[in-house]
């Protein structure tokens, strides 16, 4: 629904908005709780000064005088009155999400979208567009990235927050014998989500190679928001199934068990597909009736499917100096295997918090205005 213009009635009081076809009132609760007044909101932290909870349900608007200017002045049953901009109430109303929009891909994606110099970034400007670029598909790829050791914990500094978790601030990737992890073997490894057993899962993944003399250890990833909106529309049932049934994850280590259990599928309060929780390693086949185990697994072994399907697919080449930054539950990693005989294959990995690249970008948007604003 969308709101195009704000409509004030003076008899009797009421406040309006219009989409083109339709007209709807605001109500008097809603009103009342997003106050203007500098006495009940913060001007500074755009946070209330009251306990707009304690609100009596039944409020009614009892005035409203338009004033100049695009103010108008609107007055409530328990005595509160407060100036309004109507362009600030209608941003309100509109709530418009700023973020840039999702955008699906599969093997056909143009590599050229998601690939930035990390030597540009302390420009605004270059900045934001990797950020936006990240928020669209759910990875980048930085280049020219100091082929030094912790060089991840800056890019991740750059980025948000780093995480840290039993694997340590950061971790290395390369070919080690009694590894607690097959990432630390030259095995294939399929596509899969980082730690889901964890709570909560780690948000960002990011993988800087130091070094790749191998021919092979070639880097995978696939966005689970194209395979599972493919797999909904081929199995709404099994679909429903993966995203409400949770399924444990366990990882166990010397001296340590985690466990956890959620859904394979995750989803905005909008149906929209977040990502996934996906870890053939790592999962564990939930105990249903006979009928519902086996449509479960039908749907598993058809996501499995997709998600190593070539048509979603990409592969490359991580060279030394370069860094993969993705959204760990959206897009699926993995890679090919390796000989670690023909040479070394040396990555460093770090987490950082989901928010830090939302976080980066406000702060753009924030400096630009304050810009535009004094010229």
């Amino acid at each position: 629904m969308q709101a195009t213009e704000l409509k004030i009635q003076k008899t009797p009081p009421a406040v309006k908005f219009s989409t083109g076809q339709n007209e709807y009132d605001v109500p008097a609760l809603w009103l009342r709780e997003k106050t203007q007044d500098p006495d009940s909101t913060d001007t500074i932290t755009q946070q209330r000064l009251f306990d707009s909870h304690l609100i009596d349900p039944d409020i009614q608007v009892t005035a409203v005088e338009v004033l100049t200017q695009g103010r108008v002045k609107i007055s409530f049953s328990d005595g509160h009155s407060a100036i309004y901009s109507t362009d600030l109430l209608l941003a309100e109303i509109l709530d418009a999400d700023r973020t840039p929009s999702v955008v699906a891909w599969d093997s056909d994606l143009d590599q050229r979208l998601v690939r930035h110099d990390w030597r540009a970034l302390s420009d605004d400007q270059a900045f934001e567009a990797a950020l936006t670029a990240y928020l669209k598909y759910g990875y980048i790829v930085l280049t020219h990235v100091p082929n030094t050791q912790e060089q991840v914990l800056d890019v991740g500094s750059k980025f948000g927050y780093v995480k840290e978790t039993n694997f340590g601030k950061y971790f290395e990737v390369y070919s080690k014998p009694q590894a607690n992890d097959l990432a630390y073997r030259s095995v294939r490894l399929g596509p899969h989500t980082d730690n889901p057993y964890r709570d909560p899962v780690p948000g960002i993944q990011l993988l800087h190679c130091l070094i790749n003399e191998t021919t092979g250890g070639l880097s995978t990833l696939v966005d689970s928001v194209k395979v599972v909106d493919a797999l909904r529309r081929e199995d709404p049932t099994g679909y429903m199934l993966l995203k409400n049934t949770p399924v444990r994850f366990r990882f166990v280590d010397k001296g340590v068990e985690l466990t956890t259990r959620r859904p394979m599928i995750n989803t905005d309060e909008t149906g929209q597909t977040l990502g996934v929780h996906y870890s053939p390693r790592l999962d564990s086949l939930p105990l249903l009736s006979s009928d519902d185990v086996k449509a479960f697994h039908k749907a598993r072994k058809r996501l499995a499917e997709l998600f190593n399907h070539p048509d979603y697919e990409i592969q490359f080449r991580l060279q030394a100096g370069e860094l993969m930054l993705f959204d760990n539950s959206r897009v699926l990693h993995g890679r090919t295997s390796y000989d670690p005989t023909q040479g070394h294959r040396h990555l460093q990995g770090c987490y950082i918090d989901l928010d830090g690249p939302l976080e980066r970008l406000s702060e753009i948007r924030k400096r630009k205005k304050s810009t535009e604003e004094a010229a």
